[in-house]
């Protein structure tokens, strides 16, 4: 599977230009997804010099993507006359998706179970024990 993955608020908290501390269990996943043989594709608003610092940072912390905003690591894209920012992903990891971004063990859980975020919450509260009611005379 191809998975883009924004940077700022993603994988570490917003903190743009300058780089954020590290979202709990970021890096550990995504070394997980690649293990997991999954392309994943940095795609981020940062450009140049704060791009190249993202990079490395994800680097240093063994995390190697297959291309870094293009589609795959030979796009050339001076070279294309109708270039979009478009990406050609099958998911989307960014913190900007409607209702937030779930916890790096649930987007792990989501992806190599492929079940989608109501699933996974749903048998999550089936797995937990109902509460017994209160009388409205206790309190």
């Amino acid at each position: 599977m191809t998975i883009a993955i924004d940077f700022d608020g993603t994988i570490v908290e917003h903190r743009y230009p300058e780089i954020g501390k590290e979202l709990p269990f970021a890096t550990q996943t995504l070394r997980m997804l690649i293990e997991d043989r999954h392309k994943l594709i940095l795609w981020s608003v940062r450009e140049g010099k704060l791009l190249d610092e993202a990079v490395e940072w994800c680097r240093k912390r063994g995390v190697e993507f297959y291309a870094v905003n293009k589609d795959f690591p030979e796009e050339d894209l001076s070279k294309n006359q109708s270039f979009s920012r478009k990406i050609k992903a099958d998911m989307w990891i960014d913190d900007r998706n409607i209702g937030g971004l779930p916890d790096w063990g649930t987007i792990y859980q989501m992806i190599t179970e492929r079940k989608t975020y109501e699933q996974v919450l749903t048998e999550r509260m089936s797995l937990e024990e109902p509460k017994p009611k209160k009388k409205w005379w206790q309190f």
